[in-house]
């Protein structure tokens, strides 16, 4: 096969011309997909939706990536950044029979076509956009700006992949596509893959210019040279199109040496004489709407902004709109592209790849190939402690040895991920067996555990950065955490809330892989601000994933290090799940022995024995807390009610996983087993790492409904670690308070000096924080000690 010849060139042209024919067909047709017969009203949609503006750019970007495939046997698969254009790699997949392999009632024929054509953004059918449906994608699109990050995550530890990423115009002003152009800052020649950016200006967003696009090619080039990139730039104005084709075949056979050159020359170089090469990206200018429909109704169509989503309205509704649909279509010459079963013709098939380079296919665009992560044995990391209560450790430090050595243990299929904050997160234990990969110059003594090749990526100080790149390392198949401070985790609500979609979607596709889980560890959490004020104090992400499907969610709240460490061992293993952990880095009291930090994993909650004074009979009172200060303040308010109450039958229990609470949790607990805990009756107390509201709808499903819950109330300031519980009321003053009344008449008579004394508790606190800006001895130098 010669790439290089008029002939290959014409059909590849041909083979441009059946993709964007395929992609008008889907906006528009319910059936007649090859123009047979005359097209009547009942066979066009009632209401076509979709986009258009950006699809025959993409589509002749697919086609010539296919070329470069048959020129050069690349191992290649591509990312569709430019927002609902979901008929590019539906189209380019059923050409090259990828669609119909993954569907297989979508025939390669005039019947296939008309069911594919019917199903695009239908009712029962597929989306608008590149979908989990979609085979070839790990990149939906229908939020804009984590093309290049979900590109490179991809190509961590894959050398010789290559992702293909078209990044829209639009999607360029977006803030994390702006962050997104430093990946080649990390990623290593020599382990990693590339990351082709093609950079799409097609002039105009869904109502407005593009600000890229107004730019000359002088100040683009400057502008992507000073970022690391060497741009190449292809225009499709005013030109014949062949001329066109030729100069985008040139473009990718320069790029795509280039690229080879820099592979070659790093694997010659030892692994800390990497440096950072000058990476090719293409920018190609070409009008939205392209080969569309030139005006519509005295207005301009083609190259303006008005070719966003459907260009003409023809429907069933607009049935005078037809002939201009089929003149439209025409223009494509069908009868030249496909036979009479509706097949592609012989001489275009020429130009597909072979079976087995199909970007459609690729593997890692279906999770890759997932080796099983191989995990030491926790045993060796939990803390032995003779009574609970009594020790201080870091749960972060603990959790940290264990991320080292599972590195260790996976070379090249865990990673970590952060905004600059693994140290600050304490788990700096981690850089004793790897590094931080940069490749810009390392400056001694200050540029820590730097070098080329590491296993963290944290030196980026951006959350949808880091959080990105995670998110593409998962789905290829790989294995990983993302650490950042609870409150900057709110900057990728947004990318959490997209790859939940994904799972949730994918996992209703029979061919889709399960994928390892996207492990989120919350640190600097809003209970401990001694350093930071109120700006760094929200845990609503829990709030947030809350109201998700459950099927792929768990949000885990340990207590202390042997618990958090068990729970990271079971998030390592599971699949199909975003996994959020809020964990503790300041020294805390340990409460569980590892019996018991497994026994909680396991089980998701636990009647703790040694704090509960009810023998197993129906309590009192249950008190209940989920997080690390909650249960140190709970376990404290427990030690307080038994000194002046000791009769009162308390029943503490720790929750490690929140949604065993749910009822609308396949695995949460039934309401026999959920009263079991909780009663039907018995007021319950619960102290919450997060916003009150969650814990009370999780109630309101239940039977027992005397909840008084007490969690972040939105009060905060610069102020000490006591303090901050204390000014909502998670303290265990308030919380001896809150106990008391919810308890008899009698008792709130009888043990009204005690609500006194906490009131006076609360008054010596606030003065001597105020006087001392410290917290009271006795808070600091607390410990539990077993109940009598």
């Amino acid at each position: 096969m010669n790439t290089d010849s008029t002939t290959y060139l014409k059909n590849l042209d041909a083979y441009w011309r059946a993709t964007n024919y395929l992609s008008v067909g889907q906006l528009y047709l319910l059936e007649n997909p090859l123009l047979k017969e005359k097209l009547t009203p009942s066979q066009v949609k009632i209401h076509p939706i979709g986009h258009w503006g950006t699809i025959p750019s993409q589509n002749f970007i697919y086609a010539h990536l296919n070329r470069a495939i048959n020129k050069f046997d690349l191992n290649m698969f591509y990312i569709e950044g430019p927002g609902h254009g979901g008929q590019v790699m539906i189209s380019n997949a059923y050409l090259d029979g990828s669609y119909t392999e993954a569907f297989p009632e979508i025939t390669q024929d005039e019947s296939g076509m008309q069911k594919m054509f019917k199903r695009f953004s239908f009712p029962g059918g597929v989306a608008s956009h590149a979908d989990p449906k979609v085979p070839g994608s790990i990149h939906e699109g229908g939020a804009l700006g984590y093309s290049i990050l979900h590109g490179a995550g991809a190509v961590l530890d894959n050398p010789d992949l290559i992702a293909a990423v078209v990044v829209g115009d639009g999607e360029a002003e977006t803030a994390p596509l702006a962050t997104s152009w430093h990946v080649n800052k990390f990623l290593n020649p020599k382990n990693d893959g590339t990351v082709l950016p093609i950079l799409n200006l097609n002039g105009f967003k869904i109502a407005n210019p593009t600000v890229l696009s107004r730019e000359s090619d002088e100040t683009l080039t400057e502008y992507f040279h000073s970022l690391g990139w060497h741009p190449y730039f292809v225009s499709s104005f005013e030109k014949p199109i062949m001329q066109v084709h030729e100069e985008m075949a040139q473009t990718m056979d320069t790029v795509f040496e280039e690229i080879k050159a820099i592979h070659e020359n790093a694997s010659q170089q030892s692994k800390d004489d990497v440096t950072r090469p000058l990476w090719p990206m293409i920018i190609l200018r070409s009008p939205k709407g392209w080969t569309g429909p030139k005006t519509w109704d005295g207005e301009p169509i083609e190259n303006s902004f008005r070719a966003h989503q459907i260009p003409i309205p023809a429907d069933q509704n607009h049935p005078e709109y037809i002939p201009q649909l089929v003149e439209w279509l025409e223009s494509y010459q069908p009868e030249e592209l496909f036979d009479k079963k509706g097949r592609l013709a012989k001489n275009i098939q020429s130009v597909l790849p072979k079976k087995s380079l199909r970007m459609a296919t690729n593997h890692v665009t279906n999770a890759g190939i997932i080796e099983p992560l191989s995990l030491p044995n926790i045993n060796n990391y939990l803390i032995n402690h003779e009574q609970p209560g009594k020790d201080l450790a870091q749960d972060a430090v603990v959790l940290g040895h264990y991320l080292r050595d599972i590195i260790n243990h996976n070379p090249t299929n865990f990673r970590g991920f952060g905004p600059d904050e693994t140290a600050s997160n304490r788990f700096q234990d981690i850089f004793e067996t790897t590094n931080r990969q940069w490749l810009l110059p390392i400056k001694e003594p200050n540029d820590l555990f730097m070098a080329p090749e590491g296993r963290i990526i944290d030196s980026m100080l951006s959350e949808h950065y880091d959080e990105g790149m995670l998110e593409a390392y998962t789905l290829t198949g790989r294995h990983g955490f993302f650490a950042s401070y609870e409150v900057f985790i709110r900057e990728v609500d947004d990318m959490i809330v997209q790859h939940f979609k994904w799972l949730n979607h994918s996992h209703d596709v029979s061919w889709r892989k399960n994928v390892p889980a996207l492990n989120i560890i919350a640190d600097s959490t809003v209970f401990q601000q001694d350093h930071n004020g109120y700006s760094h104090q929200d845990p609503g992400v829990t709030t947030m994933l809350y109201e998700k499907q459950p099927d792929f969610i768990r949000e885990f709240f340990p207590a202390d290090a042997n618990s958090l460490v068990a729970t990271f061992e079971k998030a390592a293993k599971s699949t199909q799940r975003i996994n959020y952990i809020v964990a503790s880095k300041h020294p805390r009291l340990q409460w569980f022995s590892p019996t018991e930090a497994k026994q909680l994993v396991h089980q998701g909650l636990r009647i703790i024995d040694w704090a509960s004074t009810d023998n197993g009979s129906k309590p009192d009172i249950v008190i209940a807390s989920a997080g690390s200060e909650p249960t140190t303040e709970s376990l404290a308010a427990i030690h307080i009610l038994h000194k002046y109450i000791p009769f009162l039958k308390i029943r503490y229990i720790n929750v490690l996983d929140l949604f065993k609470l749910r009822a609308d949790v396949n695995y949460g607990l039934s309401n026999t087993e959920f009263d079991s805990y909780f009663t039907t009756d018995v007021p319950v107390l619960f102290v919450f790492h997060g916003y009150e509201p969650m814990i009370e709808s999780i109630f309101f499903k239940r039977n027992n409904h005397h909840l008084n819950v007490h969690g972040y109330r939105e009060v905060g300031d610069i102020t000490t670690p006591f303090d901050m519980r204390v000014l909502n009321k998670i303290d265990r003053f308030n919380l001896v308070k809150s106990a008391i009344n919810m308890l008899s008449e009698e008792i709130q008579t009888n043990y009204a000096f005690v609500m006194q004394e906490m009131t006076d508790k609360l008054a010596e606190h606030n003065a001597f924080t105020k006087s001392q800006g410290t917290d009271l001895p006795e808070i600091e130098n607390w410990r539990w000690t077993a109940l009598k």
